[in-house]
């Protein structure tokens, strides 16, 4: 979601409706830490505000008992996409002394409630931490949260973030950071592995959410780009990018289909027929956190996955 679209995410303002988006299973719009719990209110903790459970679950880890999470996107079955945020959102943030967004267009809401809520938060921008920009002549992938190098730069910034906020603290918080980093390597070779065993192999995908990952374990995306392209801005997909996008599993040049659940239409489901009769590996893959799972858990899952349908 690099660019704003009728899927992208639209601000309600101070004064809308405040009903969230329709078929959320629970309210987001709490303290939190990070997986739907609820903090006291009148707390002295850092009060932290994430545009998604993934940012609020790593600065649950690393700010411990020390900090108050609210995550404004928590539920699975949400879009991001299509996410519309409410006053409530807005009140959290203007109360947030530490604000984590992706950045990248994905969570622009984000800004623009800052600024009407006049926030003196300091704001953690993943993207700009990433370093990472578009490629020439193309676009910035902003699922910076599936890079693992990036995902500790970032457990970094929020611990010295955290550290300024509450000095005492500081050094749990940076070990905090420390030990983070640690369950990270683990993942970081189980891709250098995937990466030994099939470089180059080919793989298909609805969205560009997992590329980060596929590519850091050497696989190759061969999705005509027109269609991710398509999904991802909630476009049409022409006839013919979706005939040339299904050929690569009735002509077997995939080796597995990475499919992001939380976006779907007929075009993906065709897509994931197409691979289902082919025989062709699916691999599930989401934008937030599954209920009851952390980071870590989480993208051992997605890592193991990939393993799995590869060496299949």
């Amino acid at each position: 979601m690099s660019t704003f679209s009728s899927r992208h995410v639209t601000l309600l303002v101070a004064g809308a409706s405040l009903a969230l988006v329709a078929g959320c299973g629970n309210s987001s719009d709490t303290k939190s830490d990070g997986k739907g719990t609820t903090a006291p209110e009148g707390s002295s903790k850092v009060t932290v505000v994430a545009s998604t459970n993934v940012y609020g679950d790593i600065a649950q880890q690393i700010g411990g008992d020390k900090v108050d999470v609210t995550s404004i996107i928590s539920d699975p079955a949400q879009d991001p996409h299509s996410y519309e945020a409410s006053t409530q959102n807005q009140l959290a943030l203007s109360k947030a002394k530490l604000v984590i967004e992706n950045g990248g267009g994905y969570d622009d809401f984000i800004d623009r409630m800052l600024k009407s809520s006049k926030s003196s938060a300091e704001v953690i921008n993943a993207v700009d931490v990433s370093g990472k920009t578009a490629p020439k002549g193309g676009e910035l992938n902003e699922h910076v949260w599936y890079d693992f190098p990036t995902t500790a730069k970032i457990a970094d910034r929020i611990a010295a973030s955290l550290g300024k906020a509450d000095p005492t603290d500081a050094a749990a918080f940076t070990g905090n950071a420390k030990a983070f980093k640690a369950k990270l390597q683990p993942l970081e070779a189980k891709e250098a592995q995937i990466k030994k065993a099939h470089a180059g192999d080919g793989i298909a995908i609805t969205e560009p959410v997992p590329l980060y990952l596929t590519g850091a374990s050497g696989l190759v995306n061969r999705t005509p780009e027109d269609f991710s392209e398509a999904i991802e801005e909630g476009d049409d997909v022409s006839p013919k990018v979706l005939h040339d996008t299904l050929a690569l599993f009735t002509g077997k040049k995939v080796e597995a289909l990475v499919y992001n659940e939380q976006t779907s239409g007929p075009e993906t489901e065709k897509v994931k027929a197409a691979a289902k009769e082919a025989g062709i590996a699916i691999v599930p893959v989401t934008e937030t956190l599954p209920r009851g799972m952390d980071y870590v858990g989480w993208m051992t899952s997605n890592v193991d996955a990939l393993a799995h349908a590869l060496d299949k």
